[in-house]
């Protein structure tokens, strides 16, 4: 029993310290979380036919503001990435119309900036790459605390659209 008690208390503090090892990228981690739930579920939400709807005639559409995101979310990750993107920002915007589009392209954007999320660790995040929108280097951090900001402030104007239609917004769902 004493044997099988010690083992425990090993393993959990094995795995305790582990966790404990890269505070800052699991916080980037979780944030990303967030952030692309909300797109996500932003995508999925929002009817067909108001995936054309813009407030004002000077803005973006709902559809090409997911577009608009997804595109810019190469842009980012692949920066992280320290490689280059395999999409402009812009990619989608044109060519992605139609919900079912729109989420193939969220979710594909997601699931590539997902693979930068989850190899970060506290050391990498320090090393420096290309800035993805200007010239320069910026430590690899940089890019992934923009992409996580350029969702949220995406986010907060598909609210503005889902309010303006009357629907609750995912967030607010849940």
């Amino acid at each position: 029993m004493r044997k099988a008690l010690f083992a425990f208390t090993i393993l959990a503090f094995t795995a305790t310290s582990a966790a404990a090892q890269n505070p800052v990228s699991d916080s980037l981690r979780s944030s990303w979380g967030g952030a692309k739930r909300n797109i996500k579920e932003s995508a999925e939400q929002m009817t067909e036919a108001n995936y054309s709807f813009k407030p004002s005639p000077d803005v973006r559409s709902f559809g090409e503001i997911l577009a608009h995101v997804a595109g810019a979310s190469y842009m980012f990750c692949a920066a992280a990435k320290g490689e280059k993107s395999p999409f402009a920002e812009e990619a989608f915007e044109k060519t992605a119309t139609t919900k079912a589009a729109l989420i193939k392209v969220t979710n594909e954007a997601i699931a590539y900036c997902d693979g930068v999320y989850a190899a970060a660790t506290d050391a990498t995040l320090g090393q420096m790459v290309a800035n993805p929108f200007g010239s320069g280097q910026v430590a690899r951090a940089n890019p992934l605390i923009g992409q996580i900001g350029h969702n949220n402030e995406h986010y907060g104007n598909l609210v503005t659209y889902f309010r303006i239609k009357g629907v609750v917004p995912p967030s607010s769902k849940r």
